[in-house]
């Protein structure tokens, strides 16, 4: 049976990853540098913006539920000042993240709180951001990792759990789909698929069975495999269409990946 990180495991792999970025920060020969997958940023911006995400995190789970951002959590990204000595940013770095560990350590895994994701298939709860935030890490890692020339396959247990969270959380929304309806599958080569379905009015998400286990799926429209890294990248943008096999209509992927369901 596959189950979900629970939190224990999310806060190690988020104090893991963020370990990760801190490295590459260290040893990058300058802050200055561009970033390859997020061109509008230098090192230095993209060390800003993990930064100060982490204690506007900490300040939402903590506020508990709520309609939009909470006062104290916008404060706390305003407020959050990077200093640009290696040393200190290095410091700061650990500093926010580790506030945002305590945070979710102390309130644990099933409290409200607000989340943009509102309308997805994913909680609103302090668990669903633990999960969110190990991906937005973990994907910076491997943008800081790049920018210096050490690039690292993103972990298999992160890279897992990041293809639920990035169907679940950032596409299974109720937007309108513009296009005839597709079925969609995403395997990942370490032996767990998901099923994709875009209607009219959304779409949603489901895991797979393994191999063997249930019923017969019906075939799909197109499919996409790779390892599950392989389309963590893949569906965050850093890596182009045909960096993951592609199989079926092509036009379904161009268009989901043009799609904004807030549209």
């Amino acid at each position: 049976m596959q189950k979900n990180l629970e939190l224990p495991d999310l806060l190690r792999l988020i104090d893991e990853r963020a370990t990760a970025f801190r490295a590459a920060i260290a040893a990058a020969p300058s802050l200055d540098v561009q970033v390859p997958t997020c061109p509008e940023w230098t090192l230095f911006d993209l060390a800003r913006h993990l930064g100060s995400g982490r204690p506007f995190w900490a300040a939402v789970v903590e506020a508990g539920p709520a309609d939009a951002p909470p006062a104290e959590a916008v404060a706390a990204r305003a407020e959050a000042q990077a200093p640009r000595e290696r040393e200190a940013l290095v410091a700061w770095l650990a500093a926010s993240t580790q506030e945002l560990l305590d945070t979710l350590r102390e309130v644990g895994p099933d409290a409200e709180c607000w989340t943009w994701w509102g309308a997805s298939q994913s909680p609103r709860t302090s668990g669903a951001v633990a999960r969110h935030q190990l991906q937005e890490i973990a994907v910076h890692a491997y943008d800081a990792q790049l920018t210096v020339g050490a690039a690292q396959p993103l972990p298999a247990q992160v890279a897992l759990d990041g293809v639920e969270d990035f169907l679940f959380t950032c596409c299974a929304w109720s937007g309108v789909w513009p296009h005839e309806p597709a079925v969609v599958d995403y395997h990942a080569t370490e032996g767990r698929s998901w099923r994709f379905t875009v209607e009219a009015d959304g779409a949603r998400a489901v895991r797979l069975p393994a191999a063997g286990e249930g019923e017969a799926q019906a075939p799909a429209d197109a499919s996409a495999r790779g390892t599950a890294g392989e389309l963590v990248l893949w569906f965050y943008g850093r890596t182009p269409l045909d960096s993951v096999k592609i199989d079926g209509d092509r036009v379904i992927f161009e268009r989901l990946f043009a799609w904004d369901p807030n549209a």
